[in-house]
């Protein structure tokens, strides 16, 4: 039995807290799809296929022609950022796009500015900004978000909202006791507890006003006990964290394969050069371990050694991301594994990824609101574990629960939930008929 999903007609309203490289490629790259100047590549809810019933049937529709998704030309951005300057030019100075392809866009992009962001140098070290609200405490600018966004809905005559963080990595932070309660975290923002930082301020506006909210980066943000309670009682969908683009998502596709051929790993060397803003930030080494943290998760949820020892018991995994200004949003991901396969015999693979970080982190920004807003219509709420397929270390539904980090199997999730909200027999590949 399908469930009930209340319409996806009207206009959604995305909104971006952090309008630079990743924020202006997918709003220009949206602009652009719906001007008929170029295809969603990347995208699945654009591009991508479902298969429904046995091989035999041969139904396999797109996804945004089997299950009720918003348009994408009803879609409107809005967002903040630390710098006021309208998308066109922050798209220019993110040089991620090229001109000729900006200028076809410029009024539309033009026509986009941020509004003030919430913002403390202490949990960014490397940047400063200028377009910044003010207030007394963090509940104060809680609050000033929270009026922000229910301007913005008014605005712009949206029916819907969702929020993607799509910022800066902020330092590491671990759980205290203000995260326990929203009760706590309310009474801490108050006192302006050095343990809330800004994307955190950013969830709890988004739940409060029952907007889905997903988290891009590897901050605590709303992945707290206060907050995924909060979105439990008002019935908002939420998941994070980290957008799974360029080395994460190549670890995703290789180890899985590895697993299954039961091919020993010793070491796992991964190294990231990339000169973006996103770079600049996670040379503060405070910055880095969150995304280190993020990053070093995903391979030990995929061999689990514990159950495979002779394979992974010893595997040396280090990561390490280097600024390097010349290669802008142009990142390179590079590599080296050591493997060992029968009898013990050593072998090596290299991998060297020449990849552009805002344009793979670009369809995720999109799919993810697109998704979520399914989820609020469909009164999914909470942590949204199907969408781990976009995240380098995803949420789970208890805390206690490990990830799941294979990209195969978070793939069959995530399908296989589309099909039971359509009332769709779920596809498990274990039938013993051959038209299975």
């Amino acid at each position: 039995m399908s469930k009930d999903i209340a319409s996806a007609k009207g206009k959604l309203g995305i909104l971006l807290p952090g309008m630079g490289a990743v924020a202006t490629t997918v709003i220009a790259g949206t602009l652009a799809v719906n001007k008929g100047i170029s295809k969603p590549i990347g995208s699945t809810t654009q591009m991508g296929t479902i298969r429904l019933g046995k091989r035999t049937d041969n139904n396999t529709p797109l996804i945004k022609d089997f299950i009720p998704l918003a348009d994408i030309k009803n879609i409107v951005f809005g967002g903040w950022d630390i710098f006021d300057v309208n998308m066109y030019e922050s798209a220019q100075n993110a040089g991620v796009l090229d001109r000729y392809l900006l200028e076809q866009l410029k009024p539309e992009l033009e026509a986009i500015r941020p509004m003030k962001a919430v913002f403390d140098n202490k949990y960014v070290t490397k940047l400063n900004g200028t377009h910044i609200k003010k207030a007394n405490n963090k509940f104060e600018l809680a609050e000033a978000l929270r009026q922000d966004i229910r301007d913005f809905k008014a605005k712009n005559n949206c029916d819907r909202l969702v929020m993607v963080w799509t910022a800066s990595t902020e330092i590491y932070i671990e759980q205290t006791k203000v995260h326990q309660t929203i009760e706590a975290l309310e009474e801490g923002m108050k006192n302006n507890d050095p343990n809330i930082p800004s994307s955190m301020l950013y969830a709890y506006a988004a739940i409060k006003e029952g907007i889905p909210y997903a988290n891009g980066a590897p901050n605590l943000s709303a992945d707290i006990p206060a907050l995924v309670k909060l979105a439990k009682e008002n019935k908002v969908p939420i998941c994070g964290k980290d957008f799974k683009t360029g080395q994460t998502l190549m670890k995703t596709i290789l180890a899985p394969g590895l697993k299954v051929r039961s091919l020993g790993v010793a070491g796992w060397f991964s190294t990231n050069i990339l000169g973006n803003r996103d770079g600049e930030v996670l040379d503060d080494p405070a910055s880095f371990k969150t995304k280190e943290v993020s990053k070093l998760s995903v391979l030990d949820s995929i061999f689990e050694p514990e159950k495979n020892p002779d394979l992974y018991k010893d595997l040396y995994h280090k990561v390490r991301i280097d600024y390097y200004p010349p290669h802008g949003d142009n990142k390179e991901g590079w590599d080296n594994l050591d493997i060992f396969g029968w009898l013990g015999y050593k072998m090596q693979i290299k991998v060297d990824f020449l990849c552009r970080d805002s344009i793979l982190a670009a369809p995720l920004v999109l799919d993810l609101a697109i998704f979520l807003d399914l989820a609020k219509r469909a009164e999914m709420c909470g942590v949204q574990e199907w969408l781990s397929f976009f995240f380098k270390s995803p949420q789970t539904i208890k805390p206690e629960l490990l990830p799941i980090h294979d990209i195969f199997q978070q793939e069959m999730k995530l399908k296989n939930t589309l099909r039971h909200l359509k009332g769709e027999e779920l596809i498990t590949h274990l039938g013993l008929d051959y038209e299975d």
